[in-house]
Parts: C-alpha cells; structure tokens; sequence
C-alpha cells in the first residue's frame, strides 16, 4: 500500500488493471476447479453405472443423478433421437429398427457430435481470459514499469539530484507494477495449461462414449 501510495497516476491505474486481471484469474481458477472436478467425477461413476444397466430406458430415468458429467448429456441427446427414430419406426410398423430412409444412425451421431461440441463450450467457458491474463499480463505490469521509470529520470532532472536516495524509491515504485503483472500471469498460466489437460481428458472420454453408444444402437436396433 505503501509503493501504491507513492505511485503516480498512470501506474495506479495499471496496478489497479492487474489486480482485476488477478483477483477474475483466482475466482475462475476456483470455479473451474469444482467444475472440472466434478465432471470427472461423475462421469466416472456414470460410465460405470452404465455399464451395469442393461436397459437405456432404466439409464434415462436415472441420468438426473450425474448432472455435472458431460457424458450424461450425450446420451439424453443420443437417446432422445433414438426415441425418436424408433417411434417413427413404430408408425411403419417396424418397431426397433432404424431404417436408412429416416437418417437412422446418421441421426443419432450428428446428435452426439452437437452435444460434444456444446458440452466443449461449456467446459472451456473462462479459460480464454486465464489465457489472456496470462499472456498480457506481464506486459501491463511492464508498461506501469516503464512509465515509472520514466517519471522517476523526469524527478530526477527537476531536482538535479541522482544519489541513491533519490533514485531508489522511483525505481523500486515502478518495478512493483512488473512484480504484480507476474504475480497476475503465472497462477493464470497454470491453471489455463492445467483446465487444457483435463478438457482434453474429458473430450477424449466423450468421444469414447459416442463411438460405445453408437455400436450399442448399432448391434440392437439397426438392419443387418
């Protein structure tokens, strides 16, 4: 508070700049972290209880209790197409088939590709301003730097002086914008490269999923 006191104008204004930049970096950071965390977790716990229930019908009743994994998402989209295609299958009297002329398998893909595509967007929300705080920051604090020494050379014409004492204080009030444009980037960087790592984890079991639940339709309801 004290170097925040002391600093002119401009650099006020950068500081202040970056501690928005911090304090958004810090509330994303936390909020993607429940968020990541719980997708992964349920989604863990719905693959397996998937894989337990041999009926899609007694999966869709239950799928309320997974609503934080993006797989659950996929398979309301990929099964409400189904439903779809067979009632109309139904009205042709052909009951459990999906035929060629309705789109069939066709259908329900585009379904699940739409879903994963909605289900990115959502997991990346945010984390472009972590990349952008990341990348900007410093520079910020760089220009408050700058700009401070340069008012600091300026005091230093008008007094004629250049003993250490009265160098130091402008200089060391400038370099704290650097120092608070570091403390703004690093934590943004990790935490962007960490969300990448895990969105990438997630997307992969996605597409996992979408091919399982494409060859499941497949296997019990399309044409031989």
């Amino acid at each position: 508070m004290t170097f925040f006191a002391g600093t002119g104008l401009v650099v006020k204004l950068v500081l202040l700049i970056l501690l928005y930049f911090s304090v958004v970096s810090w509330a994303i950071i936390f909020y993607k972290l429940l968020q990541v965390h719980r997708a992964n977790s349920e989604s863990e716990r719905f693959l397996e209880f998937f894989w337990k229930t041999k009926r899609f019908d007694a999966i869709n009743a239950q799928v309320d209790r997974f609503t934080n994994s993006p797989l659950t998402v996929l398979f309301s989209e990929g099964y409400g197409e189904l439903k779809k295609l067979m009632d109309k299958g139904e009205q042709k009297e052909e009951p459990d088939v999906i035929s060629t002329e309705l789109g069939g398998i066709d259908n329900i893909s585009r379904a699940l590709r739409r879903a994963t595509t909605s289900e990115i967007t959502r997991l990346e929300k945010y984390t472009t301003f972590l990349a952008t705080t990341g990348s900007t920051a410093p520079f910020i604090g760089l220009f408050g730097t700058v700009w401070g020494i340069m008012t600091a050379f300026k005091g230093i014409g008008e007094t004629g002086s250049a003993s250490l004492a009265v160098v130091a204080p402008g200089i060391a009030e400038a370099l704290i914008a650097t120092a608070i444009g570091l403390v703004a980037a690093i934590p943004a960087v990790m935490g962007y490269n960490h969300f990448q790592h895990k969105i990438r984890v997630l997307i992969g079991e996605m597409d996992s999923f979408s091919t399982e639940f494409l060859n499941i339709v497949q296997r019990s309801f399309a044409k031989k």
